[in-house]
């Protein structure tokens, strides 16, 4: 009998394994490697464009296929596991090999907090990474960031100039090391190195001044958290006078003391993503953190220099009323421009911000943001969705063809589909500047070229004027224009896989109608690639166009003069220079009109006194909302006629306590939209129902409609993976496009 004869009769054999999803940089070619040791098996694992391929031979190799998926790395994601059978080639020794080249259809792995046993070794004077500012390991640190293509090796990332030292080296290739085959290994004699020591940052922040850090995905502003006179001394240098800023605090028990957490809080702050979590405040920390606002956004420590910098303000700067230390960390962007992450740039930018400024010589290749999350209805939402959990996909009900969506004008994220992946960006940002033209142009490249993707087709905003827009029709490529609201719509069904019909109600600022009008308060009935404007809200005049979205008491007069009370406009707005003239304003034909939910919001603010002028989006919202206690209903708050939902009567009584007025308007409105889907869920025969749009950020309004919708037999949808706002509208204009390419190709294409 012939060797292989015999391996065949003794129950030898060889597989080769694909493994698709996020499996490189994450330690899984060690993982296989460990896992074939035990199973004594022969072979090789390697990466390749799809993702990694493995080949094992030996008696056991069943037991390898099985045993893979159960006990991978904790970073490692597997979307799909492909087995056949090869030939016996009588090998006995496991090997890693080299990259495999070829058109990339993987993908590179989100970056990650620092690890358990990496945050041991930093703490550790035995160690060699003792008080090393860039440990990390196959489990943490950098990818995405760092990454200009794939395969995701060394040589591809911003860690390719720094040659590995004996030791690193030693446990790159090192088989039982936590850091074998880590792609940013580095160490003290080899690695990156910081500008400033952990004692002077610490000294810094600890005397009042503002410190610039460069983080995972950018530069980041620090300064003492219960130090009133230093977070306004840094709100005056950013010019940020009242928008929230974060908090950074060295563990759970410190968050605990400071806002109030629950299990699924706490969940997401420990996880590897670290986002910061928004958080009902306990009022400990000065009120210039998060002005007039309920809730604060907390983050617990995410990179090596992060643990350093609170560790050493704890030890060696004790408070003197005994309290942890807190550190505001802020995104260094000034003006509202993108993240900063370029040494030489931060120098020069953040001159006037920073007393301090802290660089290191390991590039940043993409920038991003922190990601915020909040707890709606008990599960996580998006506000905002960057570091950590960019770039990991969002799997689609069926591979459709390739799609480039470019999204909208604020919020801005692109999304480009590849099979039955959906790959939305991190957070851009706004695209009134250049620098945001620039950052999302290079988003889109980079995109692209990781995911070795050509779209077939580019989606974009319906909007003729919007700068995503016009990169979409300076691209050359066939374009497909989708509605604004409809887009919400479509990114929820899109991650939850609905293919039927759906009824969806869009609550949010503005969006470009089908009929060029300023939408913002929908109710849609939506299938496939198709939607049909079942109502909206009653339409309000905006006195002075644009310039009511930024000054709340502007739309406040607006109602006013819609109930024929427009005499009382002079007087309640009397600190306004326009309020005098606005009346006679509103009289005049040709005021633009709207019918926004986020305008409704800022025209009960703008009654209650709450904000008269915004100093950032959503302000007004945020800070009705944070008066609400409980929400109450108001008896005949609104009128349905025609499909048309109006809340004047509720607004007609708003004259009232601030905090009484909040809980009114949020119980009153909640209660109209459930009404309002429910007498369309019974025109239709409908159940299904999309809630989407900017307002649904609001925790009070999701919670309420959510379990009202619930409570009628119907089943409400919200957005899990992407923000409700308009960070989640690239996904939906992706979603919609390839639906209408998948019809245009007939029975065939949906096959």
């Amino acid at each position: 009998m012939s060797m292989s004869g015999e391996a065949m009769a003794r129950g030898r054999r060889r597989l080769r394994l694909h493994v698709r999803g996020a499996v490189q940089g994450v330690g899984f070619r060690p993982y296989v490697y460990g896992l074939a040791a035990r199973y004594r098996l022969g072979g090789f694992v390697a990466n390749d464009p799809d993702g990694v391929v493995i080949e094992v031979e030996g008696e056991r190799a069943a037991d390898f296929v099985d045993a893979l998926p159960l006990e991978k790395p904790p970073l490692a994601r597997i979307d799909e596991i492909s087995v056949q059978p090869v030939g016996i080639t009588e090998s006995d020794e496991f090997h890693i090999r080299a990259s495999e080249q070829g058109k990339v259809s993987t993908r590179i792995a989100a970056d990650a907090a620092t690890c358990p046993q990496c945050l041991s070794e930093l703490f550790d004077p035995a160690s060699r990474f003792h008080l090393y500012p860039f440990v990390n390991c196959t489990h943490c640190g950098p990818r995405y960031t760092i990454a200009e293509r794939l395969p995701y090796d060394r040589s591809t990332t911003a860690m390719r100039r720094f040659a590995m030292c004996t030791a690193c080296a030693a446990e790159y290739a090192d088989p039982a090391s936590r850091r074998f085959h880590a792609e940013a290994i580095a160490c003290p004699r080899c690695g990156p190195r910081i500008s400033h020591g952990t004692k002077q940052i610490a000294t810094a922040i600890a005397d009042g001044r503002i410190v610039a850090i460069k983080g995972l995905g950018g530069y980041q502003l620090l300064c003492n958290a219960r130090e009133d006179a230093a977070v306004w001394r840094l709100r005056h240098r950013k010019h940020r006078n009242q928008k929230p800023f974060a908090v950074m605090v060295g563990s759970t028990d410190v968050v605990g003391e400071i806002a109030e957490i629950d299990a699924v809080g706490l969940a997401l702050l420990e996880s590897s993503p670290r986002p910061i979590v928004l958080m009902r405040s306990r009022d400990m920390l000065p009120p210039a953190i998060a002005p007039e606002l309920s809730r604060i956004g907390v983050m617990l420590p995410v990179a090596p220099l992060h643990h350093l910098v609170l560790k050493a303000l704890n030890s060696a700067h004790p408070r003197a009323d005994g309290a942890s230390w807190a550190i505001v960390a802020t995104s260094a962007n000034p003006g509202g421009e993108p993240l900063v992450i370029v040494n030489d740039e931060a120098k020069r930018r953040l001159a006037g911000i920073a007393d301090l400024i802290v660089t290191h010589d390991r590039d940043i290749v993409t920038r991003a943001d922190d990601s915020v999350v909040s707890v709606v209805a008990g599960r996580a939402q998006f506000i905002r969705r960057a570091r950590g959990y960019i770039p990991e996909p969002i799997r689609l009900a069926k591979s459709v063809p390739s799609v480039l969506a470019v999204g909208g004008a604020l919020k801005s994220t692109v999304t480009v589909i590849r099979g039955n992946e959906a790959f939305v960006s991190q957070h851009i940002g706004d695209l009134d500047t250049a620098e945001g033209i620039r950052f999302f142009e290079e988003t889109v490249d980079h995109l692209l070229s990781t995911l070795d993707i050509e779209p077939v087709v580019i989606a974009h905003d319906l909007h003729p004027n919007m700068a995503s827009t016009r990169f979409a029709e300076a691209s050359g490529r066939r374009l497909i224009a989708v509605q604004h609201h409809h887009a919400h719509a479509a990114s929820v069904m899109a991650e939850h896989g609905v293919a039927g019909p759906a009824l969806a109600l869009v609550l949010d600022g503005f969006g470009y109608g089908s009929d060029g009008g300023n939408w913002g308060g929908e109710l849609l009935s939506c299938d496939g690639a198709r939607f049909r404007r079942l109502g909206h809200l009653a339409p309000m005049k905006m006195p002075g166009g644009d310039r009511a979205t930024r000054e709340p008491w502007r739309m406040a007069a607006s109602v006013l003069h819609a109930l024929r009370r427009g005499d009382a406009i002079a007087k309640r707005f009397a600190m306004q220079p326009q309020a005098a003239r606005l009346c006679a304003m509103l009289d005049q034909p040709g005021v633009a009109t709207t019918t926004s939910a986020g305008r409704l919001f800022d025209a009960a603010a703008g009654l209650l006194g709450l904000c008269p002028v915004q100093s950032y989006e959503g302000e007004a919202a945020m800070k009705l909302e944070a008066r609400v206690r409980a929400p109450r209903l108001a008896k005949d708050g609104w009128t349905i006629e025609n499909g048309v939902l109006s809340l004047f009567p509720l607004l007609e009584r708003l004259a009232v306590d601030p905090a009484d007025g909040a809980e009114l308007f949020h119980g009153t409105f909640a209660a109209a939209c459930i009404d309002w889907i429910a007498r369309a869920a019974l025109e239709t025969s409908v159940t299904t129902v999309i809630l989407s749009g900017g307002c649904f950020l609001n925790a009070i309004l999701a919670d309420e409609i959510g379990r009202g919708c619930v409570a009628a037999g119907l089943s409400p949808l919200l957005p899990r993976q992407v923000p409700s706002n308009d960070g989640g509208l690239s996904l939906g204009q992706a979603w919609v496009a390839a639906l209408q390419l998948l019809e245009q190709q007939g029975p065939e294409g949906n096959a």
